[in-house]
């Protein structure tokens, strides 16, 4: 995240994975679970190393992550992903959940992670990447 005078904060990276936190992930108190959220990071840490593996990909490592927010039901969260680095087979991701609250009016950042992804082909052995572009 970049901070200047002249510039709020914003997410970083490509959006890859957006969509409302619905009923079936709030716990009783109406926040959403946090291991709800972490699964969605997970998962758009996923498509984007799908897209740049042009293929199967398996999470190897989850990094740690702090929630700056409670997130509401009906809150539409947006995960942006960015590539770290890249290796022979595997890609560290690094993914940003931002909330926008159910009246659309705040953005706001939720939690980040890191996380890797590994190729993998039909058969679930490690590959390695295709050429970057």
């Amino acid at each position: 995240m970049t901070i200047n005078d002249d510039q709020a904060l914003q997410p970083e990276g490509e959006l890859s994975l957006q969509l409302p936190a619905g009923q079936q992930a709030v716990n009783m108190f109406g926040d959403v679970y946090g291991g709800w959220v972490a699964s969605q990071l997970v998962l758009a840490s996923e498509i984007r190393a799908g897209q740049e593996a042009r293929g199967r990909v398996a999470t190897v490592s989850v990094g740690p992550m702090s929630f700056m927010s409670p997130v509401l039901q009906g809150t539409v969260l947006s995960f942006y992903t960015r590539v770290l680095e890249r290796g022979h087979s595997s890609l560290r991701i690094g993914v940003e959940a931002w909330g926008q609250c159910p009246d659309g009016q705040e953005l706001r950042k939720v939690t980040r992670t890191e996380c890797v992804q590994v190729a993998i082909d039909p058969r679930g052995h490690i590959r390695a990447l295709p050429k970057a572009d």
